[in-house]
């Protein structure tokens, strides 16, 4: 496995976003240096993980269980051929593209080392937004990337450092559950009677995702 660029965006003012200003970082641009990962902080306080990234949104993006976002190069050459044009790396929005694993196969709390230094685990799924959908012009994309769900993963910075395009990714730490990040996808928007099982990953779930998925229980059942 290998990261095949390492991708951050700047602020700029758009009409298709509802984030104070009109402002979004979604258009991220590989680079051809040395970036820094961190843990930003919580959510509504911190934003991206990833030096020089910008995160407009802290309603709904950034913080600890958002710091990083992965997409697979496998995946992006899929949808362009499905949407009949190009995606360079970082189309879709993230930080990181990725050569050779299924990262939505990943598990929530699978653990990542990326170069020497840092070490990632996956957090969550992305939920796609009207942000989004508006950066791609794609007509009903929000619809369509769910029914896809292949959504790519979000990650949570366990050890900070630097990393760069063309650093091996080794998976150093897989939990034995059955929770991968498609299977969160899933529960979280076509699937809900699939929530109870989320709950398998434990202590590596979004807080905020642990109580959601409780709750549905509590009321429904398994």
């Amino acid at each position: 496995m290998e990261l095949l660029s390492v991708n951050v965006g700047r602020a700029k003012v758009v009409p298709y976003t509802d984030a104070k200003g009109g402002l979004t970082g979604v258009d991220k641009r590989p680079v051809s240096t040395p970036v820094r990962v961190f843990a930003p902080g919580p959510r509504g306080v911190g934003a991206s993980g990833v030096e020089g990234d910008d995160v407009c949104d802290l309603r709904h993006h950034g913080g600890d269980h958002q710091a990083v976002y992965a997409y697979a190069r496998e995946d992006l050459d899929a949808w362009e051929k499905e949407l009949g044009r190009a995606l360079p790396n970082g189309s879709f929005g993230e930080n990181l593209t990725t050569y050779g694993t299924d990262v939505n196969d990943a598990r929530i709390g699978e653990r990542w080392r990326i170069g020497r230094d840092v070490v990632l685990e996956v957090a969550c799924g992305r939920i796609p937004c009207r942000t989004f959908a508006g950066w791609l012009e794609q007509t009903g994309w929000v619809r369509r990337f769910t029914q896809a769900a292949v959504p790519g993963a979000f990650f949570r910075v366990i050890e900070p450092g630097t990393i760069r395009a063309g650093d091996p990714v080794e998976v150093i730490e897989r939990p034995d559950h059955e929770v991968s990040v498609a299977l969160w996808f899933r529960a979280f928007t076509t699937e809900r009677t699939s929530l109870p099982r989320v709950l398998a990953a434990g202590d590596a779930l979004d807080p905020e995702a642990y109580d959601t998925a409780r709750k549905y229980l509590a009321q429904h059942g398994s």
